[in-house]
């Protein structure tokens, strides 16, 4: 996501300058951004972190690498929780942040498989970063996936990757009432990312697209311009809406307020940001926020595929396109891959990020 920088680097430098307190965080490396994937052999998988936590739930989790996934089977061997099985991805050509980041895997029952891609494109650097984790809590299959698309700066969407799952996950309402716990869960986020860079010479933001499946609901929400698309009974269905500036609803919103929407090249909040919501984006606030738009599906046989994606692929792909090649692909990171692909060869200009969940409902556990 491309934003006016300079104008927003001179702001936070003059907040800087008048005394900013708190501790910065130091970034670590992240196997959910492009840059930070190393080489793997063709037949290799980039595997997902086991992880042994409260509720008793085994999780298999993007942020880590194969060596802690084969831990994964060892963890939740005879102990009745979901085990996927890992796939061969593509081999990632280099282990700059000019490389494909991208892999997948399918459920033990079959009934859901996922796929991702990453890539930095045209762009100078990655502020793409995406996340998925599979788990169980009190007997319930849960499976999370996340797009997080920075601008001005990575620090943001790093922070997300990080840390939203993780807390929605704590939140004591988080199966009883999913739609409340993932509302409070961003806007909470936000809030100690906001806290964490008190003291930063910068003010980043990052969209969020995610979608959350437990048991047979699905439910999908929206801060910024990424997108979610499913294909349901052979039509494409956008679960979000885009937060620009120039909605109707939004614009009357900012302006409500205090802020202003000004045309700079294109719609902008206070003539900087070309999106309405984010994380992020301390001197923006409270125009820009991090308050989620959720939808809710019912997982059933109409429920075909779920394409996740960043506004590098949306700019260039159709909502029709992206879902019909999401579900005629036999393998979903093939099909991940692909649409990274197309976009940059149409001459998207953005970091390309792409998830596909394929949903196998014939599938018997």
């Amino acid at each position: 996501m491309v934003c006016i920088g300079s104008l927003l680097r001179a702001l936070v430098l003059r907040a800087a300058a008048a005394g900013a307190g708190g501790k910065r965080r130091v970034p670590r490396i992240l196997c959910g951004r492009a840059a930070d994937v190393r080489v793997t052999p063709r037949h290799g998988w980039r595997g997902f972190r086991a992880v042994a936590g409260a509720r008793g739930r085994m999780m298999l989790d993007s942020s880590d690498s194969a060596a802690a996934a084969a831990a994964a089977a060892e963890v939740g061997a005879g102990s009745g929780q979901l085990q996927p099985q890992r796939r061969a991805a593509g081999a990632v050509a280099q282990a700059h942040d000019s490389a494909y980041a991208s892999g997948g895997w399918d459920r033990e029952d079959g009934k859901l498989r996922c796929g991702y891609s990453s890539f930095r494109g045209k762009r100078a650097t990655m502020e793409d970063f995406y996340d998925v984790k599979l788990t169980e809590i009190d007997g319930q299959p849960v499976s999370l996936f996340g797009v997080f698309d920075g601008h001005g700066g990575s620090r943001a969407a790093e922070y997300l990757k990080e840390h939203l799952f993780e807390n929605l996950m704590k939140h004591p309402e988080f199966l009883t009432d999913t739609k409340l716990a993932i509302s409070e869960t961003y806007q909470k986020t936000d809030t100690d990312f906001l806290e964490s860079e008190a003291s930063a010479f910068r003010d980043d933001g990052s969209t969020a697209s995610t979608a959350v499946l437990v048991g047979d609901h699905l439910y999908v929400a929206n801060v910024g311009d990424s997108r979610a698309v499913i294909s349901k009974a052979g039509k494409a269905v956008a679960l979000s809406d885009d937060h620009k500036p120039n909605r109707t609803d939004e614009r009357k919103r900012i302006e409500n307020a205090g802020g202003i929407v000004i045309w700079a090249g294109t719609w902008r909040v206070g003539g900087v940001l070309a999106m309405s919501r984010a994380f992020g984006n301390r001197l923006l606030k409270p125009f820009v926020v991090a308050e989620p738009e959720i939808q809710e599906e019912e997982v059933n046989g109409d429920l075909e595929c779920l394409v996740l994606a960043s506004d590098g692929l949306w700019d260039v792909v159709e909502n029709e396109e992206a879902v019909s090649l999401g579900k005629s692909e036999d393998m979903p990171e093939s099909a991940a891959r692909k649409l990274t692909e197309i976009a940059y060869s149409r001459g998207s200009a953005d970091n390309i990020t792409c998830i596909v969940v394929q949903f196998h409902h014939d599938k018997t556990g």
